[in-house]
């Protein structure tokens, strides 16, 4: 298993996904953000049935990074309670793996990170 990790956030607009991805990679917690198209999601919040559309960002990050990265993204977040899901990256191409690396602020302990 790497240290890589697969964060997944969803937010409300195609701006403030822009502006989240922006943030994440120029503070290097992030070598990079994917915004996928629009998409509905359908669940409970406060009693009601809710659907809206939303983004979902798709962060590749290291686990060490994950506490500062859960912070950072959830001070930004527009969300009361955004959604942050840290995956475990469980393989990979050493060349993209040696590249997230390249591009990610160096690491931080592991006591930091989700147990995932």
């Amino acid at each position: 298993m790497t240290d890589k990790i697969i964060v997944l956030t969803t937010c409300s607009s195609e701006e403030e996904a822009g502006r989240l991805a922006r943030l994440l990679v120029e503070e290097r917690l992030a070598a990079c953000v994917q915004i996928l198209a629009p998409m509905r999601s359908v669940y409970r919040w406060r009693g009601a049935l809710e659907e809206s559309e939303e983004r979902l960002l798709v962060i590749k990050s290291r686990r060490g990074l994950f506490g500062t990265l859960s912070r950072r993204l959830r001070a930004a977040h527009s969300y009361e309670v955004p959604e942050i899901l840290a995956v475990p990256v469980i393989d990979g191409s050493e060349d993209y793996l040696l590249w997230m690396d390249s591009e990610l602020r160096p690491g931080e302990p592991l006591q930091d990170a989700p147990a995932v």
